[in-house]
Formats: structure tokens, C-alpha cells, sequence
């Protein structure tokens, strides 16, 4: 089996016969085309969950099954404090969950603030399936999971739960762009710290996927343990749709990473799809819809990121950030292990 670090070495690598394309691509902030089927996510830890999605994708899946399939990756993965059952907690100790899932008809279903259920992403297509409803919260949502049964666990592992006590020491927030920490306590100043490589915890972030299957039809999932150390009940942009993920199977799909807050104020995932079927092209309307913040806020680079990843009805994809060190994973019949960065406001 091969483990996440061969895949991500393997990724930064890239073969030499992509290699142009994919520096000319993002030299010039332009999209470019995938083979289908494809998949199509944010960050590194992108490339494992990538990896189960087109295994679904490769045998004839369909998209949903595949974003599905995918997203529950690094919702298990015991070393992500970003997303699923490692997830950091927030400021009162809970790990609170938030997913959503999307079809090319615009079916979709979400779950805010659930507990104790590892694998969010499949609580919110049993939403999406089973109930009238979009979006289930908090305690409603965690009843709906155990009656669809799903069971009950321990969220706060040791490695987490020994990061928050550390944290509760001094107890200052502070909002790091690419790790969604956000502090409230004593109003320290806002600081941009550098971008660390792939794989470091300064990438760790939400997780969102795009898929394209044989049939040619979109899907999109999108999940998250939120910001570490949050406000008790403060859910983000991932389980929004429209904010977080959307999709639409006659134009394309987008997806959004980063501080939520920003992205929710500008209906970020619906503005870039929106975009899209104005004729742009995915990089561009991922950049367009970037600039929209900054246009609102123009510091915002300097405190925050936000990153929008993009892919259109002919696999053409794009992404741009607010800052540098926003990456997505690649994966199609041509290659199934590439990581690229976004390019960036600044």
C-alpha cells in the first residue's frame, strides 16, 4: 500500500512531460483541462483522498460516490487536526464537525456542529437521500446520524486534546491565514506567518473535492473540524452551500478553503460557479471571486486566506488565494498524484 508521504513525494516531483503545462498554466493564472473521468481537491492531504476517489471513479462510480469515498480519507486520518475525528477542538473542548455534499442536479445535503460521529460527509448524503431537509445542526444532527445508524464515538484524541490544554495555558486567538486558528481572548495583533512546505501543519486546512465521472456529471464534498479552538457553536463556510460548495452540472463545480467567515459574506463557492457560467474560466473566477474580498477588505491579504478551487463541465480547472501556500491535488487517467500551488493576491 502506498502511504501519504510517497504519494506526496511523488506529487511534488510531477512528471517531466507535465511539468510545462502545468508551470505555464499558473504562470499565467490560466485553467487547464483534465481527462475524465477526474477528481480535483484542496491541499496535500488532497492527493490520499484523491487517490480513494478515482478508485471509485476508474471502475465506473458514479461522482457522488467517488467525493464521498474521498472526503472520508482525511476525516479518518488520526494525524489531520483539521478535518474529521483528529480535528482540533474548540474553545470548550467539544470536536464539532461540519460536511456537505453535492450532485450535478442540485441535490445536497449538510450537517453544522455535529458530534461524535466520525465521518460527517456521510450523515450529510444520508441528509441529502433520506430527508426532506439540507441541513441538520448540533444535537438534531447527531440524532439523525445514530437513528440512520451511524455510531457514537470519542472525538478528542490524545494527541488533540493535549494541543488544547497547551492552548488553554495562555489562552490568546489569533487568526493564522492558513490554518484557520482563530483567537478571541486578549486581542493579540493579527500576524501572517510564512506559508510552511507541503505536509506542514500550516497547510492543514478543509478539505474540498470535485469530481467528474464517466458519465460526465459533477459532484462536490466539502468537510472540516473548523477553526481550532473556535467559539462554541460557530460553524464555517463548508457545510454552506453556496458558500463552502457548489455545484451545478451545467456549468461546473467550485469549492472554497481558508477563514469561512469571508467566504460566507461573499457566497464565495456560488459566486465562482456564477462566474463560470458568465464565461469565465475557472482561474479566473476563482481570482475573480478573490479579488471580491479583497476589494471589500483590502488587508485582508496581509491577515487571512482564502483559497477558491474551480473546475468546469470540460474538466478544465483553476485556482487562486489570497496569499501563497494554498495547494490542490490533482488526479485524472494521465496522472494520479499531482499537487500544484495557486497562485495568489500577494
Amino acid at each position: 500500500m502506498t502511504d501519504r508521504r510517497s504519494l506526496l513525494a511523488a506529487a511534488i516531483a510531477a512528471p517531466a512531460a507535465f511539468a510545462p503545462q502545468a508551470r505555464a498554466a499558473g504562470s499565467r493564472g490560466k485553467s487547464f483541462r483534465l481527462s475524465t473521468p477526474c477528481v480535483v481537491s484542496t491541499w496535500d492531504f488532497g492527493i490520499a483522498a484523491n487517490q480513494a476517489a478515482f478508485a471509485v471513479l476508474e471502475h465506473g462510480g458514479s461522482s457522488l460516490d467517488a467525493v464521498e469515498a474521498g472526503a472520508r480519507v482525511p476525516e479518518a486520518d488520526p494525524a489531520n487536526h483539521s478535518v474529521g475525528r483528529a480535528g482540533y477542538p474548540d474553545r470548550d473542548g467539544h470536536v464539532t464537525l461540519d460536511a456537505s455534499i453535492m450532485d450535478h442536479a442540485g441535490n445536497c445535503g449538510a450537517v453544522a456542529g455535529i458530534e461524535h460521529i466520525a465521518h460527517p460527509i456521510s450523515v450529510a448524503r444520508r441528509v441529502m437521500e433520506k430527508t426532506p431537509h439540507v441541513l441538520l445542526v448540533g444535537d438534531g444532527a447527531l440524532q439523525f446520524a445514530m437513528e440512520q445508524g451511524f455510531p457514537r464515538e470519542e472525538l478528542l484524541t490524545p494527541e488533540s486534546r493535549a494541543a488544547w490544554m497547551e492552548w488553554r495555558k495562555d489562552n490568546h486567538y489569533q487568526l493564522a491565514p492558513n490554518s484557520e486558528v482563530l483567537d478571541y481572548g486578549r486581542g493579540a495583533p493579527v500576524v501572517a506567518p510564512t506559508p510552511g512546505p507541503p505536509g506542514s501543519a500550516g497547510n492543514h486546512d478543509t478539505i474540498g473535492m470535485l469530481a467528474i465521472d464517466a458519465g460526465g456529471n459533477l459532484a462536490g464534498a466539502c468537510t472540516t473540524s473548523g477553526m481550532a479552538w473556535k467559539l462554541h457553536g460557530r460553524v464555517g463556510d463548508s457545510p454552506i452551500i453556496g458558500a463552502g460548495l457548489y455545484v451545478d452540472g451545467e456549468v461546473g463545480a467550485a469549492t472554497s478553503t481558508g477563514v469561512g467567515e469571508e467566504v460566507i459574506r461573499n457566497v464565495g463557492s456560488f459566486l465562482v460557479v456564477e462566474l463560470m457560467r458568465q464565461g469565465h474560466s475557472p482561474a479566473a473566477a476563482c481570482e475573480a471571486a478573490v479579488r471580491r474580498i479583497l476589494k471589500r477588505k483590502p488587508d485582508a491579504a496581509k491577515t487571512i486566506q482564502v483559497g477558491f478551487l474551480a473546475i468546469n463541465r470540460r474538466g478544465e480547472v483553476g485556482a487562486f488565494a489570497l496569499q501563497p501556500g494554498f495547494n490542490y491535488a490533482l488526479c485524472d487517467t494521465a496522472k494520479r498524484d499531482r499537487l500544484l500551488p495557486a497562485k495568489s493576491a500577494s
